[in-house]
């Protein structure tokens, strides 16, 4: 059985590269730190501006992260609200709309648009549990009928 911390560290480890895939899709439209940020408010959910700076590498002071932050919610990027006396920040998008996009970005990028070949990659670098296997294979039979 797993620890608690390795199970910890795995979420992260996932949710970093979700974000940086899906700092793909946005890499047109934001900075280097506007992605930095993308990544911080994915991995940590709503948070003030203070920990944003407090998460990202290298910090610009406060003034720029709230620049920073302005400037996301007006390309859509992230929504802003109000708890108590704290404005919180968290993505528009849900996760799974970014995990989406970076997956077929990827899929499209490295394996010429191949899920099968994309598929086969992963399972050759990931050991898999039986209870995993299990719920793949119900997802094969799902798309094998059409489902």
């Amino acid at each position: 059985m797993e620890k608690p911390l390795d199970l910890q560290n795995k979420r992260a480890n996932f949710l970093a590269c979700a974000t940086f895939l899906a700092g793909w899709e946005m890499a047109e439209q934001l900075s280097r730190r506007e992605r930095q940020i993308m990544d911080a408010l994915y991995q940590q959910g709503r948070i003030s501006a203070r920990e944003v700076q407090e998460a990202i590498p290298d910090a610009p002071s406060y003034s720029a992260v709230r620049a920073l932050l302005a400037r996301l919610i007006e390309k859509g990027e992230i929504s802003a609200s109000n708890e108590g006396q704290r404005l919180l920040y968290e993505p528009a998008r849900s996760i799974q709309h970014a995990q989406g996009s970076a997956i077929k970005r990827l899929v499209s990028t490295f394996f010429g648009g191949s899920g099968f070949r994309a598929a086969t990659a992963l399972l050759e670098q990931e050991a898999l549990k039986p209870d995993e296997i299990e719920k793949l294979q119900r997802l094969i039979d799902q798309a094998r009928n059409g489902k």
